[in-house]
This record gives C-alpha cells, sequence and structure tokens, in this order.
C-alpha cells in the first residue's frame, strides 16, 4: 500500500472530480470514486429525501449511512460533520440544532469547501461553517462540540486511530458521536487492497469491524454501539476490473464482508448544561489560515 500522504493526496484529486459529477454517477460507483456500475441502484448510499432539513444540492450520493438520524443532536448543539462534502449532513444536523445551535463542516478538498460554502450562503445560514482541513489534524479547538458526525469518511483517511483522538479531543466532556463508515469481515483479494481507484472508493481503506471497534473502546469512549449494519455488495461489473471471473466468484461465494456500521459512542465525563458559544469563540486553531476563510 501507498504511503500516507499518498493515499491521501489520491483521495483528494478523485474527490475534486466527485465534486463535479452528477449524484446519479456517484450513486452508481463506491462512493463515487471508482468507474460507475452498469446496474443503476445505489451500492452504498441511503435515502435522504424523506430527512428534515435535507437539501437536494448539497448531496452528492457519497455516504453510506444516516448517522444524522441516529446523533441525538439537540436544539442549541454544536456539531461537527468529519468529511462535510457539500455540506448534506451539516444542514441535516442544522435543523436538528435550530437557529440557536452551531454546525461545523471539516473537508480538505477545496472544491468541497467551496460548493458547501455556496449552499450555505444560499440558504441564509449564518450558523453553519466550513473549514478547510485535515479530520486526523481538525482546525478547532478542545471540547467546543457536543457531537460529532461523519458519513463514510474515515475509511479514506490512513491513520484512522489518529482521527479517533481527535474526535476525543473535540468532544466536550460527555459529549458523543454518531459516524458511518465502511468496515470488513475477512480479508479483500489483493488487487482490491493496492487498487488507488478501489482506496479512493471506500472499499480498499477499510479495517476489520472488530479493529475499528476497538480504536474507539482503547481511545476510552464508552456505551459504544451499532446503531445500524447493512451489508455492501459491490457489483461484478466494478469487479471484473481487479478479478478475474473465477475470483469474483470465490470472492463472492467467500466468508469477507463488506459492511456499512452506523457507530454511537459517547467521551467520559458529565455533559454540562450552560450557555452555548457564539460562533465566533469556537476558533480555529493555527492549522487554520486567516486567508482561507475559516475562521
Amino acid at each position: 500500500m501507498k504511503k500516507e500522504q499518498e493515499l491521501k493526496d489520491i483521495v483528494k484529486q478523485r474527490y475534486t472530480t466527485i465534486a463535479e459529477q452528477g449524484k446519479v454517477e456517484n450513486a452508481s460507483s463506491c462512493c463515487g470514486a471508482t468507474t460507475p456500475s452498469n446496474k443503476v441502484y445505489n451500492i452504498m448510499m441511503d435515502d435522504y429525501s424523506e430527512t428534515s432539513g435535507y437539501i437536494e444540492d448539497a448531496d452528492l450520493g457519497l455516504g453510506c449511512g444516516l448517522p444524522t438520524k441516529f446523533a441525538h443532536i439537540q436544539k442549541g448543539d454544536s456539531v461537527i460533520d468529519l468529511g462535510s462534502g457539500a455540506g448534506n449532513d451539516c444542514f441535516v444536523a442544522r435543523h436538528e440544532t435550530g437557529s440557536e445551535g452551531k454546525v461545523i463542516g471539516i473537508d480538505f478538498t477545496p472544491i468541497m469547501i467551496q460548493k458547501a460554502r455556496s449552499n450555505a450562503e444560499k440558504l441564509g445560514f449564518n450558523n453553519v461553517e466550513f473549514r478547510e482541513g485535515d479530520i486526523d489534524a481538525m482546525p478547532v479547538n478542545d471540547a467546543v462540540a457536543d457531537v460529532i458526525v461523519s458519513n463514510c469518511v474515515l475509511n479514506l483517511v490512513p491513520n484512522k486511530e489518529k482521527v479517533i483522538s481527535e474526535i476525543h479531543r473535540v468532544l466536550k466532556p460527555g459529549g458523543h458521536f454518531s459516524i458511518s463508515d465502511i468496515v470488513l469481515v475477512g480479508d479483500l483479494p489483493e488487487a482490491l487492497k493496492q487498487d488507488a481507484e478501489m482506496y479512493a472508493g471506500c472499499v480498499a481503506g477499510a479495517i476489520q469491524k472488530g479493529d475499528y471497534l476497538k480504536l474507539i473502546e482503547d481511545r476510552g469512549f464508552q456505551n459504544i454501539n451499532i446503531q445500524k449494519e447493512k451489508t455492501i455488495s459491490i457489483p461484478d461489473d466494478i469487479l471484473s476490473k481487479y478479478l478475474s471471473q473465477d475470483e469474483i466468484q470465490s470472492f463472492n461465494k467467500g466468508a469477507t464482508g463488506i459492511y456499512s456500521i452506523t457507530v454511537y459512542a459517547e467521551k467520559e465525563g458529565v455533559r454540562q448544561e450552560k450557555p452555548k458559544l457564539k460562533l465566533s469563540e469556537i476558533q480555529a486553531s493555527d492549522c487554520c489560515e486567516p486567508t482561507s476563510g475559516c475562521c
């Protein structure tokens, strides 16, 4: 497998292209990153169309779950969305927090940040902010979020342990997260694990389900539970780019499973009921350049 920065560059380049694709093309491939399947159905994503606060222009069809549905967001909460894309989950979260809450989206792809800011401006949401940065080094201070959500993004980050540590840092005591992601049970064929396109497509970067949950437990999170789980099936016409027909049959009949899971966990401590900070008081850290518009 390539080095960490190489993988990040692959993902950034691919998701720059994805931002310019249509939702239908994204939904018929693996997280929008692989060649679309001839079978027209959503390989990973869940349907947001009946979700309160849903904004169609912000939905690029890139998720693998509905984390905001399970996130127990309350009025006035401060919410951070990791890998916010064009702002879909941020706007759903904003519906839950209301005008008195705050929502910050973090994404490391400049064009995604531009699209999200444009969507927020059109909607007139002055309590929704988008910051450019890596989710393994978040441009926010310690203990500022009541809730963190993320949709099919941690599997794209090489150092998942660091992301989990950052989530712990940024959450307030007693805060919690709800994250949808891709995990494995059993080993992927080597051709899939080594391919850059499949990495950007959320599959090759996934880790074992047990290892994923252990990272969360080892960081000290409590009350860990899987809120939803579904099987992900990769169509044969995508697999055929990487595997022979015999290998495809073996893979489909084998013990390896690819799953979308939505995981909930709480940071230790007691949640303090106190006046909410103003959006301007949640300052970006030094890694956020003033000229980027994130502050």
